[in-house]
């Protein structure tokens, strides 16, 4: 059963270039081992929520877009070994691809597939 790896997370507005080249030197790598698919959404129409919304879950700041991300994977067993293989990858590492946002806002979890059409 298809499995995806989901991300949300807030990059500093002026990074928009600097992400787009992090994700592109990425995404190879994860279909290297094993993703299907890698998706990377710049926020275009995000609105603020009064109770919850994504920009409050990733306390995005005023000069700040948010990113949704999700990758998918062929099972959750093929997740749990490329996601190793892609973690222990050195071209993924901080300084050979830097993230051009802070990771420590980041969103992400594992979701298995309930309804596809």
């Amino acid at each position: 059963m298809t499995y995806i790896d989901g991300f949300v997370l807030a990059v500093p507005t002026a990074n928009r270039d600097a992400f787009r080249k992090h994700a592109e030197m990425a995404a190879p790598i994860f279909k290297e081992h094993g993703a299907v698919h890698v998706v990377e959404c710049w926020g275009d129409d995000v609105p603020d929520g009064k109770l919850t919304s994504f920009p409050m879950a990733v306390q995005k700041k005023d000069d700040e877009t948010v990113v949704f991300s999700w990758i998918v994977w062929p099972s959750r067993q093929a997740r749990d070994e490329g996601m190793k293989k892609v973690m222990d990858d050195p071209r993924v590492q901080a300084d050979a691809n830097p993230m051009p946002f802070d990771g420590k806002r980041m969103i992400f979890g594992g979701f298995e597939v309930l309804v596809e059409a």
